[in-house]
């Protein structure tokens, strides 16, 4: 179907830092980025025209705290700029996802905005969804071996894997030669293309310290796919971190640090840990890496127990998405910071790319509120 181009301003920018010599350009890491700005129409006449076109909106997950908050935030600047916009969660069941995109393309959507739940099993719809000659935005997690996706809207996740492997080896000591220390390692889910992402910015860091002894994986399990956990499950790396202590900590030994991508897993590995007495004066928790500044972990990082997250601020990433849909839709040059940078095994994609800030106890509070991302309220009930 031939997709009406509207000619108006868009309503939600990226900063200067954004887009002012970025566009276009050809780094091969994403520059530091200021935050997304949302601006507010002209009240005295002469405000922006409503735009006119559908937007479907395909989440993975509803389990997650940020994939709801991120939905919503996407829906809601849509909604407000006059598009009509079509959100469904798939529940991890990658049928289901499927299913709900197919619905959407019988309402002909003009874009698709998509976190998928598996990255390399979205082949067959999303050629669909482009024969249809709609737009397709990878959200969060990039469609791999296919040419049929447009854009990429994302984190740095090498990076967010060097801030969690940096924390570790800062808070031990290891770079002013402390230890042996011994470390446990969680990978994510292995059909989301950033798990290797964060695997190996985390490793940039902590193999080094593991290949000179003096971080010592008493598992003996250092390989992503020993490492990985399905759907970035909770339970299962509760599951994974009790058979851990079972089998390589029954001599009396402590862990020290656990590699942790994801708040989620990080909770199942503290209730592992709980379980057989981490957290008192004998025993106390070790080390533990997350991320997403999920409330539950901003709780447990506060009374002492996780002590580390990477706030992503996915109210930034959502509308990054909305800016893309936004400017294709209006007939605009769609801004990306990194061009035909991220290899999804059939072609490179262009995308956009923001930072993110590690949290402990000393900064979480001021810095997830100072965002707006939380009220101190909700952290602190």
């Amino acid at each position: 179907m031939k997709r009406k181009m509207m000619k108006a301003m868009t309503a939600v920018l990226l900063t200067a830092a954004l887009s002012i010599g970025l566009v276009g350009c050809g780094s091969t890491k994403p520059a530091e980025q200021a935050e997304p700005e949302t601006e507010s129409s002209d009240e005295e006449g002469g405000g922006e025209e409503e735009r006119t076109g559908r937007i479907g909106i395909s989440m993975p997950t509803q389990s997650s705290q940020r994939w709801i908050i991120e939905g919503n935030e996407m829906k809601n600047q849509l909604e407000a700029m006059g598009y009509t916009v079509d959100l469904q969660y798939g529940e991890d069941l990658v049928e289901h996802q499927v299913n709900q995109i197919e619905n959407m393309l019988t309402k002909e959507i003009d874009v698709l905005i998509v976190g998928a739940i598996d990255s390399g099993a979205m082949t067959d719809i999303v050629k669909k969804v482009k024969d249809s000659g709609a737009l397709v935005i990878a959200y969060d997690r990039l469609l791999m071996n296919t040419e049929n996706v447009d854009y990429y809207a994302t984190f740095d996740s090498i990076r967010i894997g060097e801030l969690q492997g940096g924390y570790i080896v800062d808070k031990l000591g290891l770079e002013e030669g402390k230890g042996p220390f011994n470390i446990e390692l969680f990978a994510g889910s292995l059909d989301d293309n950033n798990t290797a992402l964060y695997w190996e910015g985390a490793m940039n860091k902590l193999t080094p310290y593991i290949d000179n002894g003096m971080l010592v994986v008493k598992s003996g399990q250092t390989d992503m796919n020993q490492c990985a956990t399905l759907r970035w499950d909770g339970a299962e790396a509760q599951k994974r971190m009790d058979n851990i202590l079972s089998s390589a900590y029954s001599d009396g030994s402590h862990v020290d640090a656990v590699l942790a991508p994801y708040d989620g897993i990080s909770i199942g590995v503290l209730s592992s840990l709980k379980a057989i007495g981490y957290g008192s004066e004998d025993m106390p928790f070790p080390i533990i890496t997350g991320q997403d500044a999920e409330i539950p972990s901003i709780k447990s990082i506060l009374a002492g127990e996780q002590k580390q997250t990477v706030f992503v601020n996915v109210k930034n990433l959502a509308s990054v998405a909305v800016t893309m849909a936004d400017q294709y839709l209006s007939g605009e040059e769609v801004e990306v910071n990194m061009v035909d940078y991220y290899d999804n095994g059939v072609k490179k994609v262009s995308g956009m790319a923001i930072d993110a800030t590690s949290l402990d106890i000393e900064n979480a509070v001021d810095e997830l509120v100072g965002a707006g991302y939380y009220t101190e309220e909700e952290i602190m009930e």
